[in-house]
């Protein structure tokens, strides 16, 4: 065999043998290499030279690849299409050190790349590149070694990787070499490892935290840095922090602190002090030491951003904990974190508003705040950043809401000495004392609610939120209140109500409740088309969603109108088929249920059957029977403008007269219903006026009105003799005039300004009777007398006693009829009522009961029964000493024996309401 050294030839930097050379030629054959360059190509020999036997052409192969790949990114693809990544890895383990030395280089240099990275992976030469960092090998592999996993290590893969093929273990005994490059590849590797859970807790198991303190001592920054990074992860865990402070770990991060040289460090460093100071031995430790002092007065000095920043956040950190909330307050943490709060930096706002919120939860400190930083607040949330803006708001929401202890005890000078004043200087910042509480705020300026009410349209969910709850506390005040809701509120509680955010829709529902305490409110909420989202709201999955909507439904609820409006808009079904869960249900879903009944007390005597007596009868209230649930109860003005049917007549109550039409106007009530006319309205209304001049409530009688008695006489004789005006005194020419306003009345009930004018019929025989039972019942004291009174004046009202056995032959049908013939709709006021039976007379002695204050209750039976119920006290126990005995139950006959009580559990009752 020819000697290597005839055909010798230098190929990048290379002196190769005959067998290199043998396999350079015939490359140069190969059209696949035609695009390379030249060096190229020179490289994609030595790539073959990766396969030869000699250890001195492996090693020169090596070293020639090396300078190649440091060349640049496109040099180590080059080297990857070339197939040099794979020969490689099989020379991580060769017998001789130079060869296993070079090797280790170029895969310092490849595992920069994310292709070789991924094709390393798949080789899992992990094991092998982790071997050369045994104690035994040079610092050169060491550097290396380590310069490729701290490469792969930036990817999870990779990091699994090295973790389970003991990585760390070695890594860290590096952190210890003389090389300065050893320890920062080293520290980088573990600083990407540790952001893994798994390699956090194996880095104290290893004891990681002294050598990784050491190098903070380190002469090079980039090592002291990432030292920094490090210590910053790995002391979120209670464990790490605990071996840190054992290690006087503060004190290295305290000198860094203080050394102005160092300042490049000093945002990492407040970092890793941020998450020590969530440990209260740690913050005890440094407040002996004086170094929570010194940091203090660090952040607030700062001219740096960055620096005050972080060192907000670290009091936000440490803050979560009372007892160090309790020693930061001890601290005058406050005073720094007001003065960060008029830094120009947006990131050092958000932050030090985030301190504050934590730091709110402690009362000496929300006392401080609401003296001084509220003001400062209240400009944030001017501030062009959403980010800032959302900040403050969380700031003042906690500030104005009751922390743990206050939110138990509800004195008012408990209020006063937490909330209110906060609540205060947000409507009128400056410095107040506790009596200026209570000066007119009329002509005060409201400087925090504009900006609170602009953030409710804010693009930010957590800024809506905050806003929402800052309005809903200080709403908890009257004058406020009024002020917040003469902003155009619950327009702008609109959007926060249809949002997709379960916390903005909670606290948007939280803010009606707070908000819509009055008539006006809620009829703009209403006007708005608020009423509509808020009752999707109601069902939600979300538990406090469902549970403020139910509490501003419960609070909306309050009148009738908007009791009317909401069960319209299914509020009562979601709520019944809510409260049938056991699991969606909550108090304010009941009391929202029931308020909706109470308020909407029509639709509660057809769904129930049953009214207490706390469940007044006003007028517009309206019997139509009995209804399923789920099924929709009619509007009166819809069921007044349909055609009399063969149906159940709907019993109508109602003292009031609508506003009179023009007195050309006569009466025709027995020519056209009063639903679709105004001259049948205006029968009534004449009707009213002529029996007492202003109809409910203020009668202009003669003094020497009549008894009861004769009262009823001056009425029927009234009737009788306008029915005989009617009959036979007019002339012809009136007769006519009244038929052309009958024929022009139906058209001009189309028009539109009519029509939103409607007004329930009026009832002028009810008139009477309310003036009368008033006139004469309600003077009575003696409450049994009372009942027995009017249970009598309802019975001659409704055609007198009648006997069970006369009972068939009592002709109300006809009677009924007729009036729903007259009428000609469906709708019967009680008044016109003169021949009733049970849940005729039952009604109207509920309707008079309630008018007078009698405490009675209604209850709906079968077959056309329906019965009151009064409580009596036992007149035997009057007199004598002790506890009451709870009152008797009695029901009061309106039929066969009027007047007469009945116990409820008698068979005399139980005649009176079933047979």
């Amino acid at each position: 065999m020819d000697p290597p050294h005839k055909y010798e030839e230098t190929l990048m930097g290379i002196t190769v043998g005959k067998e290199a050379w043998e396999q350079r030629t015939s490359l140069t054959t190969y059209k696949i290499f035609d695009p390379l360059t030249i060096e190229s190509k020179k490289a994609a020999t030595v790539v073959l030279m990766l396969n030869s036997p000699e250890e001195e052409i492996l090693a020169k192969a090596c070293e020639a690849i090396y300078r190649f790949a440091l060349k640049g990114e496109e040099n180590k693809a080059t080297l990857l299409e070339l197939g040099a990544v794979e020969p490689l890895t099989k020379l991580l383990t060769h017998e001789d050190k130079i060869v296993r030395r070079n090797a280790t280089m170029i895969f310092g240099i490849l595992a920069s790349n994310n292709d070789v990275k991924k094709l390393l992976r798949e080789l899992d030469v992990m094991n092998s590149v982790i071997a050369q960092l045994a104690p035994e090998e040079e610092v050169v592999i060491h550097e290396f070694a380590s310069l490729c996993l701290a490469n792969m290590s930036a990817e999870y893969t990779s990091k699994v990787q090295i973790f389970e093929h003991g990585g760390l273990e070695p890594l860290i005994r590096l952190l210890a070499s003389p090389d300065p490059d050893v320890k920062k590849n080293s520290i980088e590797c573990i600083y990407n490892l540790a952001q893994d859970f798994q390699c956090r807790a194996t880095l104290q198991e290893l004891n990681a935290v002294p050598p990784i303190l050491d190098l903070l001592k380190s002469e090079y920054p980039v090592i002291q840095l990432l030292a920094l990074k490090t210590l910053s992860v790995i002391t979120n865990d209670k464990e790490a922090r605990t071996m840190l402070r054992d290690n006087q770990g503060m004190d290295h991060l305290i000198k860094i602190l203080e050394t102005k040289e160092l300042n490049d460090l000093h945002i990492e460093a407040l970092s890793v002090i941020a998450n020590c100071l969530e440990d209260m031995d740690t913050l005890a430790l440094i407040q002996q030491t004086g170094g929570l002092k010194k940091l203090l007065s660090f952040a607030e000095n700062s001219t740096i951003p960055d620096i005050q920043k972080n060192a907000a956040k670290a009091i936000t950190k440490a803050a979560s904990d009372p007892e160090n909330r309790k020693l930061f307050h001890e601290q005058e943490v406050e005073k720094c974190l007001v003065a960060l709060l008029g830094s120009e930096n947006d990131g050092t706002k958000i932050a030090a508003s985030q301190a504050i919120s934590a730091m709110s939860e402690n009362s000496g400190s929300k006392e401080f705040f609401n003296n001084q930083g509220i003001p400062q607040l209240i400009q944030s949330l001017r501030s062009d950043s959403e980010e800032v803006r959302e900040a403050a708001a969380l700031a003042l929401a906690n500030l104005t809401t009751c922390n743990t202890a206050n939110a138990k005890n509800t004195r008012t000078d408990t209020l006063r000495n937490t909330v209110l004043p906060a609540i205060w200087i947000l409507f009128s910042p400056g410095k107040l004392t506790h009596k200026t509480h209570h000066h007119n705020i009329a002509a005060a300026e409201a400087d925090g609610i504009e900006p609170l009410i602009n953030i409710l349209s804010s693009k930010r969910d957590g800024a809506i939120a905050n806003a929402a709850t800052v309005l809903a506390n200080m709403a908890m005040q009257e004058p406020l209140r009024v002020n917040i809701q003469s902003h155009d509120v619950m327009h702008a509680l609109i959007s926060p109500l249809r949002s997709a955010n379960t916390v903005v829709q909670s606290k948007a529902a939280l803010m009606v409740a707070a908000t819509a305490c009055d008539v006006e409110a809620r009829t703009e909420l209403r006007n708005s088309g608020g009423l509509e989202p808020l009752v999707e709201l109601l069902r939600s999955k979300n538990d406090e969603v469902r549970r403020h909507a139910s509490w501003a439904v419960m609070v909306c609820a309050s009148d009738e109108l908007m009791a009317v409006e909401l069960c319209r808009l299914g509020a009562l079904d979601i709520l019944e088929e809510v409260n049938l869960s056991v699991s969606r249900k909550n108090k304010f879903s009941e009391a929202a249920y029931h308020k909706l009944l109470n308020n909407y007390v029509s639709l509660k005597y057809s769904l129930t059957g049953y009214l207490s007596s706390s469940n007044i009868i006003s007028d517009g209230f309206y019997d139509y029977g009995r209804i399923n649930p789920g099924t929709k109860l009619m509007p009166l003005k819809d069921l007044c403008l349909q055609e009399p049917t063969d149906l159940r007549a709907v019993l109508l109550v109602n003292s009031k007269s609508d506003v009179s039409p023009p007195p050309s106007m006569e009466d025709k009530s027995s020519d056209i219903g009063y639903g679709r006319s105004i001259s049948s309205s205006s029968s009534l209304r004449r009707a009213s006026r002529e029996k007492t001049n202003t109809g409910f409530g203020s009668p202009t009688e003669d003094k020497s009105e009549p008894t009861s008695g004769r009262n009823t006489a001056v009425s029927k004789s009234a009737t009788k003799e306008k029915g005989s005006r009617k009959g036979r005194g007019k002339k012809e020419e009136e007769k006519v005039k009244e038929e052309e306003e009958v024929a022009v009345a139906p058209k001009l009930t189309g028009e539109g300004s009519l029509d939103k004018e409607w007004y329930p019929p009026s009832d002028p025989d009810f008139c009477v009777y309310v003036y009368e039972v008033t006139k004469s019942i309600f003077p009575i004291t003696n409450i049994k007398e009372q009942i027995e009174a009017l249970a009598k004046y309802v019975a001659e009202k409704m055609g007198g006693k009648v006997s069970k056995e006369k009972l068939p032959d009592f002709s109300w049908e006809l009677h009924i009829s007729e009036l729903k013939f007259q009428l000609k709709s469906n709708v019967v006021p009680i008044g016109l009522i003169k021949k009733g039976i049970f849940y005729h007379r039952a009604l109207l002695f509920k309707a008079l009961a309630d008018k007078i204050g009698i405490g009675c209750s209604l209850v709906r039976g079968e077959y056309g029964r329906a019965w009151n119920e009064v409580k009596l006290m036992n007149e035997s126990r009057k007199g004598l000493i002790g506890a009451f005995p709870p009152p008797e139950v009695y029901i009061v006959d309106l039929m066969f024996h009027p007047g007469g009580l009945m116990k409820l559990k008698s068979k005399e009752a139980d005649l009176y309401r079933y047979l």
